[in-house]
């Protein structure tokens, strides 16, 4: 037996073992820490920290700079907090969702093909123990990106104009969704036969969600579009019947008046298809982080430019769907405030978009525990076995 197996088998309790779903955190940390020590004598996994820290830095030092010379040459310029910290943000999900499925997606069937996966099975380590040691370790590797991001969040919250309880709610999200990226790819490895296949798995998977979620938000966006009768709240087609003889003001008749009356409308039953968005993990974060409470437009409309609160509130506004009174009543002696916004916001997305993210990293990781186990029935042809 190898040095790594004996390891394993003396330095666990005598009396631990037992089937596919026994856990101890002794078998965890033993796994784990074997993933971790050959990570860290990788060259590659040192450099690629080193080339992440050196590009979001870049990213960070070159758009606080643009972003502070046009503020010198604008008499209202923006608010900078809130839009280098929404840069800072995607950009630090975005490579992060580019470097994780590498960390495990080869994790088990790479272990195959070099022959250690079958050293670690005969021991007393159990299939779950495998898998959330390797997960854990991936994990803890991804976290090391992420933590050494903080720093440059932490610049953009000090420009002022973000709530400093976005920060933490900003890296909580980023690092569940990144071990949902872990799960996700530990059961490609364990399902594929060659490490490049659950490699193009995990990533397809993660474009899934990232690129192809709004993608077909936009293709079955005419398809819960339809005509309706609904409730309008302005000025009726009967005061425009004779637009040649009336006089207007403002570009609306001079004695019109806002009445409540129905009409037919296409109407764009949004509250159907809100998840598509919701599965998105830049949506997830950006209706997380809360950036801006107040709403996206008197935000922008206070000089405030803040991309993640514009998403959050958009997607928000498309979770409640149409509207119950169309509000067209725009004239100034108006009480339309009494009507309601012509349209109402929903609650939050993000808990139901981490959940959907998280469930499908679940069921990654029970795929790869139940594929671990020993004896295997079916293999497919050409797989290493020892």
């Amino acid at each position: 037996m190898s040095t790594q197996a004996q390891d394993v088998t003396t330095t666990r309790p005598a009396d631990a073992g037992g089937g596919t779903w026994s856990l101890t955190w002794h078998g965890v940390r033993t796994v784990a820490a074997l993933e971790l020590r050959q990570r860290v004598r990788s060259s590659r996994w040192k450099t690629a920290l080193v080339v992440w820290v050196v590009v979001v830095g870049a990213i960070t030092l070159l758009s606080s700079g643009a972003l502070a010379a046009i503020s010198r040459t604008e008499s209202d310029p923006p608010s900078r907090g809130p839009l280098l910290f929404a840069i800072v943000t995607v950009l630090v999900l975005g490579l992060g969702l580019l470097v994780t499925p590498t960390l495990t997606s080869t994790a088990v069937n790479g272990d195959r093909g070099a022959g250690t996966l079958a050293t670690l099975q005969v021991t007393l380590l159990s299939p779950v123990e495998i898998a959330v040691g390797k997960l854990l370790a991936a994990w803890s590797a991804a976290l090391a990106f992420l933590v050494v991001s903080v720093p440059f969040l932490v610049v953009a919250l000090a420009l002022g104009d973000v709530p400093v309880a976005a920060l933490p709610r900003v890296v909580v999200v980023v690092a569940v969704l990144l071990v949902a990226v872990c799960g996700v790819g530990l059961g490609w490895s364990t399902v594929a036969a060659r490490p490049a296949g659950s490699t193009v798995l995990t990533f397809l998977t993660v474009a899934g969600l990232t690129v192809f979620t709004p993608v077909f938000f936009g293709i079955a966006f005419p398809t819960v579009t339809q005509t309706e009768t609904v409730t309008v709240h302005g000025i009726p087609p009967e005061q425009w019947a004779d637009l040649d003889g009336l006089e207007l003001q403002n570009g609306v008749p001079a004695d019109a008046t806002c009445e409540t009356y129905t009409d037919e409308r296409e109407v764009t039953h949004t509250d159907r298809i809100w998840w598509l968005l919701a599965l998105n993990p830049f949506v997830v974060v950006a209706d997380a982080a809360g950036t801006s409470p107040a709403g996206a437009d008197e935000a922008v409309g206070a000089g405030r430019l803040d991309p993640l609160g514009t998403v959050s509130e958009g997607v928000r506004y498309l979770r409640g769907g149409p509207a119950d009174v169309v509000e067209e009543c725009w004239l100034e002696d108006a009480a339309s405030s009494a009507f309601g916004p012509e349209q109402e916001r929903a609650g939050a997305v993000w808990p139901w978009g981490l959940a959907a993210n998280v469930s499908l990293g679940v069921l990654g990781f029970v795929v790869a525990v139940r594929r671990l186990r020993i004896p295997q029935r079916t293999l497919a042809r050409g797989t290493r076995v020892a």
